[in-house]
């Protein structure tokens, strides 16, 4: 409370194909929260989408006397934070390449606006409000469509020196692999994006066209989807169970690659694969026991956590209190020192 008000943040995560945006405390309770088609205006339209969601939200902070300290914002590509901007790339959203998001939403709001990578963001949620509360370090790793990351050392994101630390998903785990969007061969995302395992599916059962997982597509292998191929695996399809192995073993060497590398206190994972991956947990577990560095695997915290579409605005809102208070430190002068 400040001068009578609840003082609260904005959090707003663009995602390919939902933008949602809400109200939240500092202390994450999420007051409000609006969902909607990021390209509800047609395609290329998701930066007008963000100005309605944020205005929205604007709106609903005036009607309940609710004061604003800021504004944050994940998008799905590699940001330049100093700018507020995502960096031109051919993603789910490029509309959002180079055009100045912060200037434009400090503009509307009128209080500070920052944007980065939605995973970090996701990952500043979980180190300020949910698992690695208290941690010094802790990495997301984010399984949907694509396969993202997100990383916090010493109490501070991991942004690289130019908007890609974090990128888990292009860690190559088979170097004679497929080859990946980004230029690469053999990614983790190409192995366990949903998108990537329903693609690959979907062209194995041309030449099994007596597999369980096109039965349970209807006959339309069109209609297979990552969810049916896990349930087709779980079921005891050859097909599908080979595909899931793969994700699984796929998961566990990009897993204690994590824990070897960079010794974290938490390591979550999580995201719209996860619900499907939560009943191979065990497994995935005896996998990553198998290369990482036992003392440190034995010192990390692993947690599995369904997608929650309303807690993921609390990643713009973490994003807003981490940049205001790194800048608030960096123009406050030490005491000591005066």
């Amino acid at each position: 409370m400040a001068g009578g008000l609840v003082r609260v943040l904005i959090g707003v995560d663009v995602g390919g194909t939902t933008t949602a945006g809400g109200l939240v405390t500092a202390d994450g309770e999420v007051l409000s929260v609006v969902h909607t088609p990021t390209h509800r205006h047609g395609p290329g339209t998701g930066v007008e989408t963000l100005l309605d969601v944020v205005g929205d939200l604007l709106a609903r902070a005036r009607a309940r006397g609710i004061a604003l300290d800021g504004v944050g914002v994940g998008i799905p590509g590699p940001v330049d934070v100093e700018k507020g901007m995502m960096l031109a790339f051919p993603n789910h959203v490029p509309e959002f390449g180079d055009v100045p998001i912060a200037a434009r939403l400090g503009a509307l709001a009128g209080v500070p606006a920052f944007v980065d990578n939605d995973v970090r963001a996701l990952a500043l949620a979980e180190w300020t409000f949910g698992h690695g509360r208290g941690a010094s370090s802790l990495v997301v790793l984010a399984i949907g469509s694509g396969v993202g990351g997100g990383i916090v050392l010493d109490g501070r994101p991991v942004r690289g020196r130019h908007g890609w630390g974090g990128e888990i998903g292009h860690f190559s785990v088979k170097f004679d692999g497929p080859r990946c969007h980004c230029g690469g061969h053999g990614c983790l995302a190409a192995y366990l994006a949903g998108r990537q395992i329903a693609a690959r599916a979907r062209e194995a059962v041309a030449d099994h066209p007596d597999s369980a997982l096109l039965a349970l597509a209807g006959g339309d292998g069109a209609q297979i989807t990552a969810a049916l191929v896990f349930r087709a695996a779980a079921d005891g399809d050859p097909l599908a169970g080979a595909l899931v192995d793969e994700a699984c073993e796929a998961l566990a060497a990009s897993l204690a690659g994590i824990v070897n590398a960079l010794d974290p206190e938490v390591l979550v994972i999580t995201g719209g694969v996860v619900a499907s991956l939560l009943p191979l947990e065990a497994d995935v577990r005896r996998r990553v026991a198998r290369c990482a560095l036992s003392r440190s695997l034995d010192e990390t915290r692993i947690h599995f956590v369904a997608a929650d579409k309303r807690a993921t605005v609390l990643g713009g809102a973490a994003l807003a209190l981490y940049e205001l208070g790194r800048r608030e430190a960096i123009t406050t002068p030490d005491p000591s020192e005066v």
